[in-house]
């Protein structure tokens, strides 16, 4: 960029005889989410030196400036917390995860003898992109889960005969279950819309009650994914309640 003044006065498009103008060099490149093109883009990491023009030659420097983030598309230059954003690919795959999270949170708390339950927890991962989801797929990946002495509670926890089987049993909050919900829902949530965070706690909730009202565990669970979404706890009581008087 160069501020330019002609000789008489006037702006001159070809000749600077006073101004200061900035040379850019790449550093890095990669892929953002760019708000001026509203879509995922190729981008420059690009930092840059100002210098003293007088009549167009570069004379005294003016210090550094950057770095900037640079669409590769429309060249519009941002701050670099443009890159806190995470891309549309990336979005995407977060926000599938975390309703795989909850599912399996659920699950994991209410057992999943009841075929209603599968079913609800099958369909909401499917809508969630997870389109090969089956039932045996979501149980054999809770019983591996049970059986994971370092992920979920230890034995005994679960009544004999089956390592998902117990309604009330599970901790959710005291498992390592818990620290995952928070890690897929947390990096998410500040980049949901306050519905969005809502949808996934009801999503939650609906297969909770999919197979009669909450039972202790899936209240916990559902607490938790209320304040890793950043739902507050008042918010998340009337979303469940409302959720337990609609009918299914």
């Amino acid at each position: 960029m160069c501020a330019v003044k002609h000789a008489q006065g006037r702006p001159s498009p070809d000749r600077c005889v006073l101004g200061v103008r900035t040379v850019w060099r790449t550093v890095g490149d990669g892929e953002f989410f760019c708000p001026g093109c509203g879509g995922d883009r190729n981008y420059h990491r690009r930092t840059g030196r100002r210098r003293l023009v007088v009549l167009g030659l570069p004379l005294l420097p003016r210090g550094p400036v950057g770095p900037v983030v640079e669409c590769t598309a429309c060249r519009e230059r941002y701050p670099m917390d443009v890159l806190d954003h995470p891309t549309t690919t990336r979005f995407s795959a977060m926000l599938r995860d975390a309703v795989h999270t909850v599912a399996l949170a659920v699950l994991a708390a209410g057992g999943t003898e009841a075929r209603t339950v599968r079913r609800a927890a099958v369909g909401a991962v499917r809508a969630a992109g997870f389109a090969d989801c089956s039932e045996e797929q979501l149980v054999t990946l809770i019983e591996a889960l049970a059986a994971d002495t370092g992920r979920l509670p230890g034995p005994g926890r679960f009544p004999a005969g089956s390592a998902v089987s117990g309604r009330d049993g599970f901790d959710p909050c005291g498992t390592a279950l818990a620290i995952e919900l928070h890690e897929a829902l947390e990096p998410l949530a500040p980049h949901l819309a306050p519905a969005g965070r809502e949808s996934i706690l009801l999503q939650g909730a609906r297969i909770a009650l999919a197979d009669g009202p909450y039972r202790p565990a899936e209240r916990e669970v559902l607490a938790t994914v209320g304040r890793a979404l950043m739902i507050c706890p008042e918010d998340t009581d009337r979303l469940l309640a409302a959720a337990a008087r609609t009918p299914s």
